[in-house]
């Protein structure tokens, strides 16, 4: 499945991918607040990118969407959808290459998946972030999330225990921009 947004095509990853991809997920501000492999390696982005090339966007489990700018056709990071086996609840989750911040892309790539899950019959859209991740915080207030708690976890990747901000979004709250 691809989705289409004014200045972004979100889709499955391809081999193509696989620098981009080492680029962004190894960047030590990018992955600051996430829990994956760091720096990643060539060779595990290859095995990464084939596996999320082969997976299903509406199977339960994890899709990653590779976001495109339509601009100059790079992917300059990515949104995961978490489905739950019901279909009605979905966790998300996103990073985006540090030089790409800032210009709305994390914002405007949310909003088109969250549209899609919606009009699919979503009820329920979920996410977590680190609470030292403010920009994180900012992005899925303005899309209506709500926080809805705090819990506390091991992050792996830097063996430590973070505080994790839990959020959500209802269907009935969402509202889709005029124009996306």
């Amino acid at each position: 499945m691809q989705m289409d947004t004014p200045r972004l095509r979100l889709r499955h990853f391809t081999p193509a991918d696989v620098e981009a991809f080492v680029a962004y997920r190894s960047d030590p501000e990018v992955a600051r607040y996430q829990d994956w492999e760091f720096p990643l390696s060539l060779e595990s982005a290859r095995r990464l990118v084939r596996a999320y090339s082969r997976s299903d966007p509406g199977a339960p489990g994890w899709f990653p969407y590779a976001i495109e700018v339509k601009a100059d056709g790079c992917v300059v990071g990515d949104v995961a959808v978490h489905r739950r086996r019901s279909g009605e609840e979905a966790e998300l989750g996103f990073s985006l290459a540090r030089d790409r911040q800032g210009q709305g892309y994390a914002t405007e790539a949310v909003r088109g998946v969250l549209d899609t899950l919606f009009a699919g019959g979503l009820r329920t859209a979920a996410a977590e972030c680190d609470v030292r991740n403010e920009r994180s915080v900012r992005l899925l207030e303005r899309l209506g999330f709500t926080c809805t708690g705090q819990r506390t976890v091991f992050a792996r990747a830097g063996r430590e225990r973070i505080g994790m901000l839990v959020f959500a979004l209802p269907a009935e709250r969402w509202k889709a921009p005029e124009g996306q």
